[in-house]
This record gives C-alpha cells, sequence and structure tokens, in this order.
C-alpha cells in the first residue's frame, strides 16, 4: 500500500513539474488603431511569390494596394470597396464583385481580418517581441494579426496558405471613416470651399 502512495504522489510530483516547464502564454490588451486610415509599405511573401507594394486603408472595407515588384505585377494597381474590386494598369481598367475572387485571395483574407478587429473596443493577443498576436479564423482559414505598441497593423500570417505579409513605415491619414473614398471627401471640400467663399 505504501509503494502504491508513493508511486501515485511520484506521478503527480512528474506531471507537476512538466507542466511547470512549460511556458504558459502571457495574453494581454491593447488598445485598437487598426480602424485609423493608414497606408503603409509592405512586402508579401505567398508560397513562391515575393512581391512588394504601397498599401492603403482608406477606410472600412475600402483599400487599395499598387505594387512595385515582382516585373509581372509592377504597376498594378487594386481597388476594395462597396463589394467589388477594381484592377487597373497603364490606363486600363476593369472592375469584379468581390464575391467572384477566390476564397484565399490574400488580399480579401487581410482586409476581413484587419476590418473585424478594427470593430473591437480593444485588442487582445498573446504578448511576443514587444508586439501582439491575435488569431483568429476567416473563411480561407486561420490567420494571425501582428500590431504594434499603439495596436497598429505591423504583419499578417496565414500558415495554411503560406501567406506572410510584413508592414513597415506605415503612417496614419486624415481620411474620413464613413465609407467615402478620398476622391470623393476632397471634391466635397472643395465644394464647401466653393459655397464658403461666394457667400
Amino acid at each position: 500500500m505504501k509503494r502504491l502512495i508513493a508511486s501515485v504522489f511520484l506521478c503527480i510530483t512528474v506531471l507537476c513539474l512538466g507542466a511547470c516547464s512549460v511556458p504558459l502564454k502571457t495574453v494581454s490588451a491593447r488598445k485598437n488603431g487598426l480602424g485609423s486610415a493608414f497606408e503603409a509599405e509592405v512586402a508579401i511573401s505567398l508560397d513562391r511569390l515575393r512581391a512588394d507594394g504601397h498599401i492603403k486603408r482608406l477606410g472600412d472595407g475600402f483599400w487599395e494596394i499598387e505594387f512595385a515588384s515582382p516585373n509581372t505585377l509592377s504597376g498594378v494597381m487594386l481597388r476594395f470597396s462597396e463589394g467589388n474590386v477594381e484592377a487597373s494598369y497603364k490606363g486600363l481598367s476593369f472592375s469584379v464583385p468581390q464575391s467572384a475572387v477566390p476564397v484565399k485571395a490574400m488580399l480579401l483574407n487581410l482586409i476581413r481580418a484587419v476590418d473585424d478587429n478594427a470593430r473591437l473596443e480593444e485588442l487582445k493577443g498573446e504578448e511576443k517581441d514587444g508586439k501582439m498576436e491575435i488569431t483568429g479564423d476567416l473563411e480561407g482559414g486561420e490567420y494571425t494579426l501582428i500590431v504594434d505598441g499603439d495596436g497598429m497593423l505591423s504583419g499578417f500570417r496565414m500558415p495554411g496558405n503560406k501567406l506572410d505579409m510584413t508592414f513597415t513605415e506605415l503612417q496614419t491619414a486624415d481620411v474620413p471613416q464613413t465609407g467615402e473614398t478620398a476622391s470623393e471627401a476632397s471634391s466635397e471640400e472643395a465644394s464647401a470651399a466653393e459655397v464658403s467663399s461666394e457667400g
């Protein structure tokens, strides 16, 4: 009987020591900066594809990206707004519904992840190397959204899709968050200026 009790005690001790050796994840909260309009340089790795470009978030669901590399994508601009994707290159453009874009389209996954989290009061995730990693699920698969100390976008990963995006030189912009584009906002400001000068 004493041997049995000693064996059970030994097993419990080993299990406790083993559990203590596993580092616990530090889940914390951070202010949410994802709702801001911003622009940044982006480096994209998608399986064997490597691409660079300049990306802008103009508001909820309103995004655009212009590719700088590789040569096959250089100069191509994609605009996402009101359920459509518009592609343009050297003056030529066409538009397709976002529903026609494959589920695993890298940019749609990024947009959905950022816009969904932008609606939260605060961000919650795992602290790692001074940044926060927020995990979630999309129709296209599991993702990790990485934000900096100000809660601004720093990275986006979807390991199942072999997608990794890194954002640098991020700057916030004063763009209305009501869904109107920058061009619409500037035309409204111009109209207001004309009315005030007439008055």
